[in-house]
C-alpha cells in the first residue's frame, strides 16, 4: 500500500480495468474469437456514417489485451484475424446490396462477397497483431509498434491484390473540419496512426512492473496529442479563405435512378431526357447564383454508347450551356468492326455542337463488377450489364476543358486511393469523381465513399466535386468542408461556384506516401526503442 503512488480517486477504475483484463485474458476457444470479432465490429461504429469515435477506445484495447494474452504467435494472429473479420463484414455489409440488384443471378454470392472479402483483408489486422505480439513486454513501446503496424498494413492493403484502401481508420474523422487538417501533411494515414495510438494507449493503465507508478502519463500525452492536432487544424480553418475559380458555375444533376431500372432498354432514353430537363431547368431561390456554364452528370448517366449515338448526342448537346459542356459519364466502345470488341466506363465532355471534345477511361477497375480476375479459369458473368469485361484506361491523367481550369477526373472508386488521384507531373486545379453509389442502396456505402473523396481534396488541397447518380453529390473544398450537398437518395441539382485550389502544394501532395512511411518507420522505432530503455 505504501509504495501505490495512483491518486485515491483512480485506485477504485483501475482496479475495475484490471479485473476486466483479466477476465479478456482468461477467454479462450470460441469465445477468444467471438470477442475478438465482436471488438471488431464495434470498432466499426467509429466510421461513417455513425462515427461513435469514442467507441474505438474499448475495441482497439480489448485487441491489445488479447495479443498481449496470446501464449503463441499464432494465437495473437488469430485474435487479429477475427478482429479484422469483424470489423470488415460489419463494415463491408453493403457490397451484399450490390448483388441483390439481380438476386436471380447474383444472390448466391453474397455470402462469398462479404464474408470471403471480410476473410481475405483481415490478413492485415491480423499480421499487425502478429508483429505487435513480438514486442514482449508492457508499456507504451507495444502500443506505438501495435499503431505503426496496423497503418502500415493499412498502407499495404491499398495496393496490395489491385488495392482496397476502403474505411481506413482515419476516415472516422470526417465529421470534424478540423480533425482532418492533419491529412495535408500525413494523409489520412497520419490520421490512422493516430487515432489507433490514442484508442489503443488506455491498455497500459493495467500493467504492472517498471510502469506500474507511471500508468496515466502515456494516456494523458495521447490525448495531448490528440488535441494538440485538433486545435492546429482549427488554426489552419480560421486563415482559410472562400476563394472561388471566377466565371465558372457548376450545376450537379443527381436524377436518382433506381439502378434496378437504369440498364433496362426500353427506359434508357426516358433517363437522358429526364437529366436533359434537370440540366435546363431554372435555378432555385437558395442555390448559387448566376445561370450555370457547365453541367455534370454522374458515372454512366448516359446509359449507352454516346460517342456512337448521334441522335443521343444532338439530345444533349440541345442542353448544353451556351459556351460550355455537359461532362457525364458514359460507356465507350472501340468503332463498328474493329477488333477486339472492347469497351471502357468512361466520362466524356460534350459541347453544344453536339461533339465529344474530351475522354478520360477507368483504369482502375472493380474486380468481379467490371471484370472477372483470372478469365480463363472463371466463366461467370460480371456484376455490371453486358457480357464483355471492361477495359482499363491509360491512368490518372489531367484533362483540359475549355471554360474550366485543368482536371483530374475520378470515376467511382478511383477516388478512394490516397497519393494516386493526380497526375504530379501535369498538376490539376481540382478533382471531379463521378459515382454511381446506386448499386449499394441506403447503406452506409455512399457515406463511407463521400468520406474518402473528401480527404482526397485535404490530402492534394484542390477542391473536389463529387457527382453521384442516386447520391450523395457535393461540392467540397480544398479544406475538406462541404459547401453543398445533396443527400442519399434524393433527386434534384446543386448550383454551386468552384472553389479554388490552395495556392501552394500541400506537404502530403508533394512528397505523397514517402511522409508515411518516414513517419511510421520513426514511430515503430520508437516503440521497439522504448521497452529496452532504462
Amino acid at each position: 500500500m505504501g509504495h501505490d503512488q495512483r491518486p485515491l480517486v483512480l485506485r477504485p477504475a483501475l482496479g475495475g480495468l484490471g479485473r476486466l483484463q483479466k477476465r479478456i485474458a482468461a477467454v479462450s476457444g470460441w469465445r477468444r474469437f467471438a470477442l475478438a470479432a465482436g471488438l471488431g465490429a464495434l470498432a466499426t461504429a467509429a466510421l461513417p456514417p455513425v462515427h461513435l469515435v469514442v467507441l474505438l477506445v474499448p475495441a482497439f484495447v480489448g485487441l491489445v489485451w488479447l495479443i498481449d494474452a496470446s501464449p503463441r504467435p499464432r494465437t495473437a494472429f488469430a485474435a487479429g484475424w477475427w478482429f479484422g473479420f469483424g470489423h470488415f463484414t460489419a463494415g463491408l455489409y453493403w457490397i451484399a446490396f450490390a448483388l441483390l440488384t439481380k438476386p436471380e443471378r447474383f444472390g448466391w454470392m453474397v455470402p462469398f462477397a462479404v464474408f470471403g472479402l471480410s476473410a481475405l483483408i483481415a490478413l492485415f489486422p491480423a499480421g499487425a497483431a502478429l508483429l505487435t505480439r513480438a514486442v514482449r513486454g508492457a508499456g507504451p513501446g507495444r502500443i506505438l509498434v501495435f499503431g505503426a503496424a496496423w497503418t502500415a498494413l493499412e498502407w499495404v492493403r491499398g495496393w496490395a491484390f489491385t488495392g482496397f484502401p476502403w474505411n481506413l481508420i482515419g476516415t472516422a474523422w470526417v465529421f470534424s473540419d478540423g480533425m482532418i487538417q492533419l491529412a495535408a501533411v500525413t494523409g489520412v494515414y497520419g490520421l490512422s496512426l493516430l487515432s489507433v495510438v490514442v484508442a489503443a494507449m488506455p491498455a497500459v493503465l493495467t500493467d504492472g512492473g517498471a510502469w506500474a507508478g507511471r500508468k496515466a502519463v502515456p494516456v494523458a500525452a495521447a490525448f495531448i496529442v490528440l488535441g494538440v492536432v485538433w486545435g492546429g487544424g482549427l488554426v489552419r480553418l480560421a486563415g482559410a479563405g472562400n476563394a472561388v475559380v471566377p466565371d465558372v458555375r457548376l450545376r450537379l444533376v443527381q436524377p436518382n435512378i433506381d439502378q434496378r431500372l437504369k440498364w433496362r432498354p426500353e427506359l434508357r432514353q426516358q433517363h437522358v431526357l429526364r437529366q436533359v430537363r434537370m440540366s435546363t431547368a431554372a435555378a432555385g431561390a437558395t442555390q448559387d447564383k448566376g445561370a450555370p456554364t457547365h453541367v455534370i452528370w454522374a458515372e454512366t448517366a448516359a446509359p449507352l454508347f454516346l460517342g456512337s449515338d448521334p441522335a443521343a448526342l444532338g439530345v444533349i448537346g440541345g442542353a448544353v450551356p451556351s459556351g460550355g459542356l455537359i461532362i457525364t459519364g458514359t460507356i465507350r466502345r472501340t468503332p463498328p468492326g474493329e477488333k477486339p470488341f472492347r469497351i471502357w466506363n468512361s466520362l466524356q465532355a460534350v459541347d453544344g455542337r453536339a461533339r465529344v471534345v474530351a475522354t478520360y477511361d477507368k483504369f482502375h477497375l472493380v474486380p468481379f463488377g467490371e471484370y472477372v480476375p483470372f478469365r480463363g479459369l472463371l466463366s461467370f458473368a460480371k456484376v455490371t450489364a453486358g457480357q464483355v469485361d471492361f477495359s482499363r484506361g491509360p491512368g490518372v491523367r489531367t484533362l483540359r476543358l475549355p471554360g474550366l481550369p485543368p482536371v483530374s477526373p475520378l470515376i467511382c472508386y478511383e477516388v478512394i486511393f490516397p497519393g494516386r488521384v493526380v497526375d504530379r507531373q501535369d498538376r490539376p486545379g481540382w478533382l471531379l469523381n463521378i459515382t454511381n453509389d446506386g448499386w449499394y442502396g441506403r447503406s452506409s456505402g455512399p457515406y463511407q465513399h463521400f468520406a474518402a473523396a473528401r480527404l482526397r481534396a485535404v490530402e492534394e488541397g484542390l477542391p473536389l466535386v463529387r457527382v453521384a447518380g442516386t447520391g450523395i453529390s457535393a461540392v467540397v473544398d480544398a479544406y475538406g468542408r462541404t459547401v453543398a450537398r445533396l443527400g442519399l437518395g434524393r433527386a434534384g441539382v446543386i448550383d454551386s461556384a468552384l472553389p479554388a485550389p490552395l495556392a501552394g502544394v500541400t506537404p502530403y501532395g508533394r512528397l505523397g506516401d514517402r511522409i508515411v512511411l518516414l513517419i511510421l518507420i520513426a514511430v515503430a522505432g520508437a516503440g521497439y526503442v522504448l521497452p529496452r530503455a532504462r
